[in-house]
């Protein structure tokens, strides 16, 4: 029986009731509300005390409490008078104590020596003014209200102290741990992180954020810091991630002459950082439809002698069959000004050679020489929210003037090219994304191994790859991509293009039309694209459907 008798007593609930007396009182505490029903003791007086706070944050400092009193077994009351709440706080001040641009946030007098703080707003304005002191190098420094004085019945006043005020911390040494061999220069430039510089927590924590904008690295957890009496010791944690890139795909159309199957190919290696430095090495080999060649080599090697300052060298060759070949060069001297964006200036110089023989003779092909002076911008805005997409906003743009030489006849030329895409995801599983492409050559005559060649996947989808000629184009890729899991997507294809070729008088609308799917594998991306192109005075034909199959392997 007495078992009983004490389990019972044990799992019975105990009831806080509130007494008050005017109604205005009643709704303040109803607006706070409180939990009435407690499984102890002590759960009931916690809840007292936090309501205690709660009033007092609101103004009601007067309020008066009568002692908890005990009615029965399980209900517990006490009575509460609120009277008038207390609406706003003069806060006196020390100028020279504060940080500078701390006031200009605040409701300052137009005295100078006090500013006014809604009472509701107290704690928040002292962690803001605490905040802003700790940033300036000296993150021990503590905040307190002192000589709290009623002004009237609704206003206080009451002086700021400032206290454990001590000489400025400065970062005198950057640890990293994990990836030890991290380039220093990223530090350096593109975190910004530099010994020397006055210690600000919040800005420490936002640079390092920006990890996530960098391929081959990410952040393991939050900067720690070590404070010692005579140094400051930050240290940062990165781990090394997997940068480099295989790129390929295959292509799959029937010739409309010979009624047969053909295969395109392309691949692509991409090696990022192996030299930890930061550096790029991409080579490029793709093999067309129309027995066309090119092979690319791209090399970035970003801040150079520990400067904002890199450089990047390319080599372009393109064989069209027994036509012509072209080989284009070009260097440029990048400024990274920040994570996401980057200007350049450069040289690019172009020869090409016709193949033709004197039976065969085309006169808009013919050997030339061109060489240009550009100037560039790129921006980049990486996301590591979802697996398959690692970034979702890029540009890149650069145009240049320069001479094209045939013989010993010069013609001035101008030129541009523009990548850009973005990703807008209206929810977790739907997203849009849209890219455009576009090229422009600019001069008083034109020869077809001069011309931009494009079509295929990597721009207007459902044509064969290379297959468009022209002086000028402009296309605009869209997609609507539903994610059926993190590592699978389905997507429709819409693609509009129009292009201008003035060696024949060719203007033209291009539409493209299809359906694909990108998958998320372990040996990387593999993405399937099935693609009906036409051009505006075309019918649709399912024998101009084109396949196209690319798979993006990291490691």
């Amino acid at each position: 029986m007495l078992s009983g008798s004490v389990t019972d007593l044990l799992g019975q609930n105990l009831y806080l009731k509130i007494q008050n007396e005017s109604k205005e009182d009643t709704l303040v505490l109803d607006s706070i509300g409180y939990k009435k029903k407690h499984a102890d003791f002590n759960s009931l007086s916690l809840e007292i005390d936090t309501l205690k706070y709660k009033i007092s944050n609101l103004g009601y400092i007067d309020a008066k409490w009568e002692s908890l009193k005990k009615i029965n077994d399980s209900v517990y009351e006490s009575n509460l008078t609120l009277a008038k709440p207390y609406k706003s706080v003069d806060i006196y001040y020390d100028l020279e104590k504060l940080p500078p641009g701390t006031l200009k946030q605040l409701k300052v007098h137009s005295s100078k020596l006090y500013f006014t703080v809604p009472f509701r707003e107290i704690e928040q304005t002292l962690q803001f003014i605490n905040k802003k002191v700790s940033d300036q190098g000296l993150p021990f420094t503590t905040l307190k209200l002192v000589n709290i004085k009623k002004t009237d019945h609704h206003t206080l006043k009451a002086e700021l102290t400032v206290s454990n005020i001590e000489q400025k911390r400065s970062v005198d040494k950057i640890v990293v741990k994990g990836y030890e061999k991290f380039p220093k220069s990223y530090l350096s430039y593109f975190l910004k992180l530099k010994t020397g510089r006055t210690l600000n927590l919040s800005e420490i924590k936002e640079q390092t954020s920006l990890l996530q904008e960098i391929p081959f690295a990410s952040q393991i957890k939050d900067p720690e810091i070590l404070f010692s009496k005579d140094s400051t010791i930050l240290y940062v944690y990165i781990e090394k991630v997997k940068s480099n890139t295989f790129d390929g795909f295959l292509g799959f159309g029937t010739n409309e002459e010979t009624s047969k199957l053909e295969l395109t190919g392309y691949l692509n290696l991409e090696l990022t950082n192996n030299l930890n430095s930061g550096e790029s090495l991409s080579i490029a080999y793709r093999s067309d439809e129309s027995d066309q060649k090119s092979f690319n080599v791209n090399v970035n090697l970003p801040y150079l002698f520990n400067t904002p300052i890199g450089t990047e060298l390319e080599l372009n060759i393109f064989k069209k069959d027994s036509s012509f070949t072209t080989a284009d060069q070009s260097a440029r001297i990048n400024y990274q000004l920040n994570p996401k964006n980057q200007f350049s200036v450069g040289i690019k110089s172009t020869k090409s050679n016709n193949l033709l023989s004197s039976e065969n003779l085309n006169p808009f092909i013919k050997d030339y020489e061109t060489s240009f002076y550009t100037v560039g911008y790129r921006f980049s805005n990486r996301s590591k929210e979802q697996s398959i997409f690692k970034r979702n906003a890029a540009i890149q743009l650069e145009t240049g003037i320069g001479n094209r030489e045939i013989a010993s006849n010069k013609d001035q030329q101008y030129q541009y090219s523009l990548n850009a895409f973005k990703i807008f995801n209206l929810n977790f599983k739907n997203s849009i994304y849209v890219r455009t492409n576009s090229f422009g050559l600019f001069s008083d005559s034109y020869l077809e191994n001069e011309l931009s060649r494009f079509g295929g996947i990597n721009s207007i989808r459902g044509f064969e790859e290379n297959s468009l000629n022209a002086n000028f184009y402009g296309l605009l890729a869209t997609e609507y991509r539903y994610s059926l899991s993190s590592n699978l997507y389905v997507h429709s294809i819409i693609d509009i293009a129009y292009f201008e070729n003035k060696i024949i008088d060719q203007k033209e609308k291009l539409y493209s039309f299809g359906f694909g799917f990108g998958l998320n594998t372990k040996a990387g991306l593999l993405r399937f694209n099935y693609a009906n192109g036409k051009s505006e005075n075309q019918s649709f034909k399912l024998s101009n459907s084109k396949i196209h199959l690319s798979l993006s392997a990291l490691f």
